[in-house]
């Protein structure tokens, strides 16, 4: 009997997993995969977003440092009297930078910021000593004409905004008018900080920026 009796475990356990046993076994590693499939694709995902962040974060600040460096070299007004060397708009900046190269005289360039459809671009004219050249270049640029190429610096941008402080001034302007002359006098008040907000698509708050205009 005892002989008969193990010979009929040792045939069953031959046979090898049940089907409801294999069906469990299955189920198991089914969950598992997906709990493991689950976790990577959190991981991918925010991978993802962390390195789009990073990228964005990256194009501004080169923005800003290559607006700080054309704001540092805004053009002195002894050179423009009674001129604008500067106009801050909606969406918009334009200034008059000036440009030094290697044995070669200073002259005076044309820059422009914009932002539409949401990249921000800039654009600078053809550098020149002829400040008749320089007030047409002024009116190509101001008046969307400049057929030169421009520089794509920062995509998905929301919003702009700009703000001016004015020499003897106590707080930032933001109308345009401030930069005209006075009843009482007919020089042009110079504008010696730049506050610049640039906020992105998606982002609940921008980063903003805070230049000095020029060698003030």
């Amino acid at each position: 009997m005892r002989n008969r009796s193990f010979k009929r475990c040792g045939a069953r356990a031959a046979k090898g997993l049940t089907l409801v046993e294999l069906l469990v076994a299955i189920s198991v590693l089914g969950f598992v995969a997906v709990l493991g499939w689950r976790g990577l694709d959190s991981i991918v995902r925010a991978r993802i977003a962390l390195t789009s962040d990073l990228e964005q974060t990256r194009g501004m600040q080169l923005a800003f440092a290559q607006l700080q460096s054309d704001c540092a070299h805004l053009v002195s007004p002894s050179v423009l009297p009674n001129k604008i060397p500067l106009a801050a708009g909606p969406e918009r900046l334009t200034l008059v930078r000036t440009v030094f190269s290697d044995d070669q005289p200073s002259r005076l360039q044309v820059i422009t910021y914009r932002v539409k459809d949401g990249v921000l671009t800039r654009r600078e004219s053809a550098a020149t000593r002829d400040l008749r050249e320089l007030d047409t270049l002024w009116l190509t640029a101001t008046n969307d004409t400049d057929t030169s190429q421009a520089v794509v610096l920062q995509s998905d941008v929301a919003a702009m905004t700009m703000r001016l402080w004015i020499s003897g001034g106590n707080a930032w302007r933001t109308d345009l008018d401030v930069l005209a002359p006075t009843a009482s006098t007919t020089a042009v008040p110079l504008p010696t900080g730049l506050e610049v907000t640039m906020k992105l698509r998606g982002r609940d708050s921008g980063m903003l920026k805070i230049f000095l205009l020029g060698a003030v």
